[in-house]
């Protein structure tokens, strides 16, 4: 998201903007906000609608729904398919950020690479931006849990041979396939309508510290896309147009100009692309190209990736006060637990500089924006 507000506007009420949007926003495992009681019927309308349910409830504007991967809801979802488990892990955890490397960030951006890319997704110098990173909660990994069981039955009964038991599959014509994609639109829609929920509770939270109404803080969402999703998409495939399932695990959608699924404002320039860094250095907005759809199926990267394990990374903090490491680097971190912000050390991760390099020299995405935390809250 970004606001119409700067970095000098918001410098000293950091702490309490962090500490409000802790409150707001609940965090870490098992987390789930008591003001909002899901009964199972409103729960399959979520997984049916996606963001549009958090739309006709309240939170967030309509504009929102133009500015969110498939407008925020994929068709197909079929929530008979999704198990009682599933079902009751979501339930309470509809509007919450959860734990791992999931977090509210507040920034600033840095610097700008491209002004005319910058100006169509209405970003400029030391203006505060908001990233969210979470997705459908013990909901999705639930239906993961449940359908690997399935798959690893198909792959014998359609005799596919795997190098490894983590890439059990079916083909997607099956009866398992097609449950399967079913499924994880439920979960895909489970995370667009939570996502919108915290968006909606961060901009409650900025009127509430600074005092001012939603004019005055121009809270507007850039882009909400996926990283853990597959798709069905057209692509050139040997210099023909086919149909084809694209796994992005871990990756990010990079669409370049002019392609009919991207939002009608950003159609001249592509795809805003959001790939975050850690907690102690810097994120990117970047934008698709048309190389990305040559090269990988209009696909990037998602994040800097781990270089620790989260074991390794409890062993790098031992005797280290994390939270006070970042705040002499002028960053205020909130987390549900030391052990979070302990397994998220800015040093288990790889330099996010150095992979968006990679991908911008690569030509698959291109740098527009450098966006540097001041603020966050991690599950």
């Amino acid at each position: 998201m970004r606001s119409g507000l700067s970095r000098t506007e918001i410098q000293e009420k950091i702490k309490d903007l962090v500490n409000a949007l802790f409150v707001n926003i609940p965090s870490g495992v098992g987390s789930h906000r008591k003001d909002l009681k899901l009964n199972r019927e409103e729960e399959r309308k979520v997984l049916h609608k996606g963001a549009r349910w958090a739309l006709e409830r309240g939170y967030g504007t309509e504009e929102d729904l133009e500015h969110i991967e498939e407008g925020g809801c994929i068709d197909g979802a079929d929530p008979d398919l999704i198990s009682d488990k599933a079902m009751e892990r979501g339930r309470a955890q509809l509007g919450t950020v959860g734990s791992g490397n999931h977090f509210v960030e507040v920034g600033y951006v840095a610097e700008i690479f491209d002004e005319k890319m910058a100006e169509a997704l209405g970003l400029w110098k030391d203006q505060v931006t908001i990233l969210v990173h979470t997705g459908s909660r013990g909901l999705g990994h639930q239906v993961c849990d449940d359908y690997i069981r399935v798959m690893m039955d198909a792959a014998k009964k359609y005799q596919i041979e795997l190098p490894d038991p983590q890439l059990c599959c079916a083909p997607v014509d099956s009866p398992e396939g097609r449950n399967y994609l079913s499924a994880m639109a439920c979960a895909a829609n489970f995370a667009f309508a939570n996502r919108q929920m915290i968006t909606h509770w961060v901009r409650e939270t900025f009127e509430q510290v600074f005092q001012r109404g939603p004019k005055g803080l121009d809270l507007k969402l850039i882009y909400d896309v996926c990283h853990n999703i597959a798709k069905i998409e057209t692509h050139t495939v040997k210099g023909e147009k086919k149909r084809v399932c694209v796994h992005r695990k871990g990756a990010t959608r990079a669409f370049p100009p002019r392609h009919p699924e991207i939002p009608f404002e950003y159609r001249e320039i592509g795809q805003p692309v959001l790939i975050p860094g850690d907690m102690g250095r810097c994120s990117y907005v970047l934008i698709g190209t048309e190389e990305a759809m040559k090269e990988t199926f209009g696909s990037t990267c998602h994040g800097a990736g781990r270089v620790m394990s989260r074991h390794q990374a409890i062993k790098a903090a031992k005797g280290r006060s994390i939270a006070k490491e970042l705040e002499n680097k002028g960053i205020i971190v909130k987390g549900a637990s030391r052990e979070t912000l302990v397994e998220e050390i800015p040093d288990a991760y790889k330099d996010i500089n150095e992979v968006v390099e990679v991908v911008h020299h690569a030509g698959i995405s291109l740098k527009v924006a450098k966006l540097v935390p001041m603020g966050v809250i991690k599950g």
